[in-house]
């Protein structure tokens, strides 16, 4: 059976519950977006994630979890919604490790006033076990983390895109800051070399933490 006869009878399989996650998302999204492209983000989120998903029990709740937060980027970048804080795209090829990590820190780091999401251009099916064990040594728990693909709407919300190494496949938008980090990918490396790869996105981090909430001292002393 290929994959996609695979992901098209889990689709059949999980109707009902695909059905109830979009009501209780377009009840959220009322007067935002109509049922039926609530009911097409789910849909298209499910099939998304199925294709490279390991556990099938976990499916629906990153159903819900993805679709609600294209749903988001997507209402933010049409105007239906104003969003506070400046908001920030790590993506890397398999969103299993580099791009999870700056993610994880920033959330941390940023303590509410950024808003942080990443995603993958081709991504894996769990993240790396050495990310999530170097991760944990911080007290950063990535167990309920998952990767996601790379989609239009997140990137269209997004104020900064950090890239480090998906190469072209990130579309570009006017308006938007783009920064590309070169770090060494840790798949495959030892405990120590991924130590040091996530000591230097903290170190990353911090800097960008900093220009971004200036900026946006900078902007409310203007306005």
């Amino acid at each position: 059976m290929t994959e996609h006869q695979k992901t098209t009878l889990g689709l059949q399989d999980n109707t009902e519950i695909l059905h109830r996650i979009s009501e209780r998302l377009a009840e959220r999204f009322t007067g935002v977006f109509a049922v039926e492209t609530v009911e097409r983000y789910v849909f298209e989120s499910y099939t998304a994630l199925a294709r490279t998903a390991k556990i099938s029990a976990y499916l629906s709740a990153t159903t819900e979890h993805f679709a609600n937060d294209r749903l988001t980027a997507l209402a933010k970048s049409k105007g239906s919604v104003v969003s506070e804080v400046p908001e920030v795209l790590f993506v890397c090829v398999q969103n299993a490790g580099r791009s999870q990590m700056a993610a994880a820190l920033l959330n941390v780091e940023a303590k509410g006033r950024i808003r942080v999401r990443s995603a993958g251009s081709m991504p894996a099916a769990e993240l790396d076990p050495t990310v999530v064990t170097v991760m944990s040594e911080m007290g950063l728990d990535l167990g309920k983390d998952y990767p996601k693909p790379l989609t239009d709407d997140v990137v269209r919300a997004s104020d900064v895109v950090i890239t480090m190494g998906c190469g072209d496949s990130c579309p570009i938008y006017p308006g938007k800051r783009y920064e590309d980090w070169d770090l060494t990918d840790p798949a495959g490396q030892s405990l120590e070399t991924v130590r040091a790869i996530r000591d230097e996105i903290q170190a990353r981090i911090r800097t960008l933490v900093g220009s971004l909430l200036a900026a946006e001292q900078k902007e409310d002393t203007h306005s």
